[in-house]
């Protein structure tokens, strides 16, 4: 077995990513990504208490996936990875960022941007980014650089880091958004600025109060982690930011359809991170709370952009993928009623875990595409899929040939993505606070020091002195350990997962 593990991991090695282009047209393509969404949230997964009908839609109208990963449990690395083809465990400093974090991604990294641009494409990233912008410490009134332009991209509209970490503004290609000079926006991670109130100061003026930390600066009555001062003509208003992110995706959709031009869009969604503050029009609408409504909300943002490409006229020719970075939470840091309200209820679809977690629920997201033309209606595929090998499918369906040193990670995996192979990878690696080890229906877990669960969501996170060893087939909510029945098969993909530490293809 380890020899046949190690035999086909110097395969892949060696031929290296996007060894051949599809002869197809080359289309559009739209990656529509949820934040913390997990399995189990969506109606065409099996969720009762929520409908989802423009996603149930979009999955009726192409291949819905029930082993599709993010490639890490937490936000920043799987975008790290996603976007360049490359493990984030495989370069320091892609920790969750803070909210003031350099750009992570090296500027002369191969990209799914950079790739679009190779082949003709012009491209836009809307909504979460929460990679870091500029080189150092940033001024947040002048010229915000490198980011996602320097990354590929032709433009940018950006939630910098996420929505519970200041500053609360929107940045458009390398500025802030309707700063005005004589009120200069500052921002601190460390001691306290300015004369903005906290919300462990003043709990009285929150109308969502923190669970756990998240006590910081205060704006439009929810604190957040870090600390601001001035730039309020800029400053958000957290319930309209779906509408404001839908609105400028489909603007570019507009535009670039005017132009009869090609476009890669990365419309990252907030939702349903936290903190989750729907449009008024969503509150109430489901029995879960804000957590539910923020479901409807992002269904809703769904469905605009498919309308909007529709009616541009693109739609038949556009690529559509959605998923999420990865695996649900419910109480992450705010009283939203997301657990009171919670009812029957499985954000992991019955699997173990979820965000932070080794277990597959950290990992183990929605996804759904559709190509009408490529992709066979209503499909439903068991294909072991990963975000990694974004960048290698984009490059096969763009004709953009890989060189062995770009993107090391991305396997072109086109075939699963549309339907026609229904194995996909063999191997993926999973990552958490430990790693884990994919193999088939295998699933290996590392020995790891911390904790069982998290102290502030109760999330399983795997972590367990000795490893771990399910067979996913047979255990797909990894109740049972069988290591101790399959020692040599452990310790072959032990092996593995070392040798994949310390080798890059």
């Amino acid at each position: 077995m380890k020899a046949e593990i190690f035999g086909v991991l110097v395969v892949i090695a060696l031929l290296g990513p996007a060894q051949r282009a599809l002869a197809i047209n080359q289309p559009n393509i739209v990656l529509i990504y949820a934040d913390d969404l997990g399995y189990g949230d969506l109606s065409c997964y099996g969720a009762t208490a929520v409908t989802t009908p423009h996603l149930d839609q979009l999955a009726a109208g192409g291949i819905r996936f029930t082993d599709a990963h993010s490639t890490a449990a937490t936000c920043t690395p799987s975008r790290f990875a996603m976007l360049t083809g490359r493990y984030a465990w495989r370069q320091q400093g892609t920790g969750i960022a803070a909210g003031n974090a350099p750009l992570i991604i090296d500027t002369e990294a191969t990209t799914m941007a950079s790739i679009a641009r190779e082949a003709g494409l012009k491209s836009s990233v809307i909504g979460k980014w929460h990679l870091g912008l500029g080189n150092g410490q940033i001024d947040w009134n002048q010229k915000i650089a490198p980011g996602p332009l320097e990354l590929g991209f032709d433009e940018c509209f950006l939630v910098p880091a996420t929505g519970d970490r200041v500053p609360t503004v929107y940045v458009e290609n390398h500025h802030v958004v309707g700063l005005v000079p004589e009120d200069p926006l500052v921002v601190s991670y460390g001691k306290p600025i300015g004369d903005d109130p906290t919300g462990a100061e003043r709990p009285d003026l929150l109308k969502q109060k923190p669970s756990h930390g998240h006590d910081n600066t205060i704006h439009n009555g929810v604190s957040r982690i870090g600390y601001m001062s001035g730039g309020e003509a800029a400053r958000w208003v957290d319930e309209d930011m779906a509408d404001t992110l839908t609105t400028r995706a489909n603007d570019f959709i507009r535009r670039k359809a005017a132009a009869k031009e090609s476009f890669f869009l990365f419309f990252s969604l907030h939702d349903i991170h936290v903190p989750r503050m729907p449009h008024q029009r969503f509150v109430g609408k489901t029995t879960m709370g804000p957590r539910g409504d923020v479901i409807l909300q992002a269904d809703w943002c769904v469905g605009e952009v498919m309308q909007q490409l529709e009616s541009v006229g693109v739609a038949d020719n556009t690529l559509v993928i959605f998923t999420s970075d990865n695996g649900p939470v419910v109480d992450d840091g705010y009283h939203d009623e997301s657990v009171s309200k919670l009812g029957n209820h499985d954000p992991a679809g019955g699997l173990r875990g979820g965000k932070y977690s080794a277990f597959e629920a950290g990992t183990r997201v929605p996804m759904i595409a559709r190509w009408p033309g490529t992709i066979a209606a209503g499909e439903v595929s068991g294909a072991l899929v990963s975000q990694v090998d974004f960048c290698a499918d984009i490059a096969s369906i763009l004709g953009v040939t890989l060189t062995p040193s770009q993107c090391v990670d991305s396997q072109e995996q086109v075939a699963a993505l549309i339907g026609k192979d229904a194995t996909g990878r063999r191997s993926l690696v999973e990552q958490s606070g430990c790693l884990a080890l994919r193999w088939e229906n295998w699933k290996y877990i590392e020995p790891s020091q911390g904790a069982a669960f998290a102290k502030t969501t109760s999330i399983e996170l795997g972590n367990h002195a000795t490893a771990q060893l399910y067979d996913l087939d047979k255990d797909p909510g990894e109740r049972t350990n069988v290591i101790g029945d399959n020692a040599k098969l452990a310790k072959d993909l032990a092996g593995t997962l070392k040798w994949m530490r310390q080798n890059t293809p």
